[in-house]
C-alpha cells in the first residue's frame, strides 16, 4: 500500500515538497486556501507562478478543501508563511481524528508572541502531539528540478521522523534526522535576518570580505541565542544552522538577500515587496530575533542594525558603520 501524505499551502515550497512526496511514490494531497489559485494549478498541471515548467506527477491531487486535507492522510506537512501558521493550526485542529502527527517546513517565529512554532503546535494541539520540523539549505525551484539536495528533520519522536523521512528521501533529496526541535527551528528563523543584512552589504557596494565576515559573525549571533534558548551547538554548525546560512546570503535565489540588495541600493521597503512579490520571512523574523535578544540579555548586533533599519527608518549605510564602529573584542567573545 503506498504511503501517503498532505501538504498544507501551495507556496514555492509547499509545492516543491509535494512534487518530491510524489516523485518519491507517495500518494501525495497538496492543499491551497485560494480557490482561484487552485484551478489554475488543476489547469495547467503545474505552479506556473512560481515553479514554471515544473510538471506535477499524476500521483499529485490537489484540492482547496482542509477537511479533505485533514482526512487524507495520518501525516501532515504544514508549508505556510509564519505568520499564518497560527491560524492553519487552529483550523486544522477540529478536524483532526486521533492522534495527530503534525510536521512543518515554515521557518519563522509567532508573529503574536515570538513563540517558536512548535510551542504554538503545543497550545493549540496540546502536549502528546508527534511533531516535527523539516529546515536546510533548500531553494524549493532546485528541489522540483530534481537537483541534489540535503536537509534535516528534527522530532522527539524517532518514528515520526522516520516516517516522514520515508516519504520524502532518495538518492536526490537526502534527509539527516535530529532531535534538537529548538535549534533547528532557531536556526531556520533567524538566518532570514542574516540574509537581509548580507543583502543590504552586496547593495551597497561592498565585497566578499564584508558578506564573509557578516556570515561569520551572524552564525555566532545565533549560536549565541539558539544554545540561550536550549538548542544544541552542533546544530548551529550543520544543515540547518550554517549551511542554510550560506545559502540565504550567498545565492539570489533568496527572496531575504533580494529584498535586503534592494535596500543597500537605495529602494524602500515598498519597493523592494513589490519586485520580489512573495513572502520576506526575514522581515517579522528580525523583529522577533531582536526582541528575543532583548528579552534574554543575548548580543546581536548585526540583527539589531536589520532591525533598526527595518523599524526606526536607520539608513542601511549607516547600519554597517554602526558595526564597524564598535568596539574592538576577541573573536570568541
Amino acid at each position: 500500500m503506498p504511503l501517503s501524505i498532505s501538504i498544507l499551502g501551495a507556496g514555492s515550497w509547499g509545492t516543491a515538497l509535494a512534487i518530491q512526496a510524489a516523485r518519491n511514490g507517495c500518494d501525495t494531497l497538496l492543499w491551497s486556501y485560494n480557490p482561484k489559485h487552485l484551478s489554475i494549478l488543476k489547469q495547467t498541471g503545474e505552479n506556473s507562478r512560481y515553479l514554471p515548467g515544473i510538471r506535477f506527477p499524476s500521483n499529485l491531487q490537489l484540492t482547496d478543501n482542509l477537511q479533505e486535507a485533514v482526512a487524507f492522510s495520518s501525516v501532515l506537512l504544514i508549508s505556510v508563511p509564519s505568520h499564518a501558521f497560527r491560524d492553519t493550526l487552529s483550523q486544522i485542529k477540529p478536524l483532526l481524528n486521533g492522534k495527530p502527527k503534525i510536521a512543518w517546513a515554515t521557518k519563522g517565529f509567532d508573529c503574536q508572541d515570538g513563540a517558536l512554532l512548535s510551542d504554538v503546535a503545543t497550545q493549540i494541539l496540546g502536549a502528546d502531539i508527534e511533531c516535527a520540523v523539516l529546515s536546510g539549505p533548500t531553494f524549493a525551484q532546485e528541489v522540483a528540478a530534481d537537483l541534489p539536495t540535503a536537509l534535516t528533520i528534527a522530532s522527539a519522536s524517532d518514528s515520526f521522523a522516520a516516517q516522514l523521512s520515508e516519504r520524502l528521501h532518495n538518492q536526490r533529496f537526502r534527509i539527516y534526522t535530529s532531535s534538537d526541535m529548538i535549534g533547528v527551528q532557531i536556526g531556520g528563523a533567524s538566518k532570514n535576518v542574516l540574509a537581509i543584512a548580507a543583502g543590504i552589504a552586496d547593495g551597497l557596494g561592498f565585497g566578499a570580505n564584508t558578506r564573509a565576515a557578516l556570515i561569520t559573525r551572524g552564525l555566532t549571533e545565533v549560536m549565541r541565542l539558539g544554545i540561550k534558548l536550549g538548542g544544541q551547538p552542533d546544530t548551529f554548525m550543520g544543515l540547518a544552522g550554517l549551511g542554510d546560512l550560506i545559502l540565504t546570503c550567498t545565492d539570489n535565489q533568496s527572496r531575504n538577500r533580494r529584498f535586503g540588495l534592494a535596500l543597500g541600493q537605495g529602494k524602500n521597503q515598498q519597493q523592494a515587496l513589490r519586485e520580489i512579490d512573495q513572502e520576506v520571512e526575514g522581515i517579522s523574523a528580525a523583529r522577533e530575533t531582536y526582541r528575543l535578544s532583548q528579552k534574554h540579555g543575548v548580543e546581536m548586533p548585526i540583527t539589531e542594525q536589520v532591525y533598526n533599519v527595518l523599524f526606526n527608518n536607520l539608513p542601511p549605510k549607516q547600519a554597517v558603520q554602526n558595526l564597524l564602529a564598535r568596539d574592538q573584542k576577541s573573536e570568541h567573545n
